[in-house]
């Protein structure tokens, strides 16, 4: 069986939280022995339906990934292994979306896969239980919506500059500076950040990076690219070497090493 991903659309009224769902099946064979999650500014709850995964960490350490957990913002790349046989329903929360259901600071999530029983106890336990034991990918939806309907109920929304800067980093693929939307916004700059933090786990700035990096990959991954260099300045780099040390910070290769690389996992649903 071929690597086979399937992207789904949540609720409408869910749509302010989630930005998808999707499905991964495949045969390890099928499935690059190592694969590298590159940050994307985004929180995930990630079901096992089928084999976990490992991790190997950047110092060397190998752990096995539990069947049913959250993982944080990322801010570094995050190496995994398949098992074996790939079955899995993914949660993906848009970046200021997992706020209202966390039961931890976000900020202590940050590049930790935590346990789904962990995050929300007994409900956590008997949620992902119904999801590996569900037939079907709209079954897993139908259960994931119902309980985060659950949730939102007894949680308060995010805040309304929140939103509104993340909006416009997503709309300035990255490009982004904090000094001229504090002003533009009358908000002191420590304060936005401390809301930001708060909220999604990451400053603005963090979250601008990880967009702008977002945003060249896909090029990269789209396009035929005759010069990083000008690859750097369209994407607003001071210069090629300030391109090549982010790039290299978020994927934990070079552009040229990437570009003739097997498919990062967190770029199989993004190539569009």
């Amino acid at each position: 069986m071929e690597l086979n991903p399937k992207t789904y659309e949540p609720n409408i009224e869910l749509s302010a939280f989630v930005k998808r769902y999707w499905t991964l099946d495949g045969e390890k064979e099928n499935i690059p022995l190592k694969n590298t999650i590159v940050p994307d500014g985004t929180m995930k709850l990630i079901f096992h339906y089928g084999d976990t995964y490992k991790h190997h960490s950047q110092n060397g350490v190998i752990t096995v990934l539990p069947k049913c957990f959250l993982i944080g913002q990322l801010t570094k790349p995050y190496v995994i292994e398949p098992v074996g046989v790939t079955g899995s329903f993914v949660v993906q929360f848009k970046p200021n979306g997992f706020m209202p259901f966390s039961t931890i600071p976000i900020k202590e999530m940050e590049n930790k896969a935590i346990p789904i029983d962990i995050l929300f106890g007994e409900e956590g336990k008997n949620l992902g239980e119904q999801i590996l034991n569900a037939n079907s990918t709209p079954e897993r939806i139908q259960i994931i919506e119902t309980f985060l309907f659950k949730q939102l109920a007894k949680k308060k929304t995010i805040d309304n500059i929140v939103n509104a800067t993340v909006e416009t980093i997503f709309k300035r693929n990255g490009r982004f500076s904090v000094n001229e939307f504090s002003e533009n916004n009358n908000i002191n700059r420590r304060q936005l950040a401390r809301k930001f933090s708060s909220a999604i786990g990451l400053s603005p700035k963090q979250l601008a990076k990880t967009i702008r990096i977002q945003t060249t990959l896909k090029v990269l991954l789209n396009e035929e690219i005759s010069s990083l260099t000008d690859l750097a300045y369209e994407n607003e780099y001071f210069d090629q070497a300030h391109f090549i040390k982010e790039f290299k910070e978020f994927t934990g290769l070079t552009p040229k090493e990437f570009f003739g690389d097997s498919l990062k996992m967190s770029l199989i649903f993004d190539k569009k």
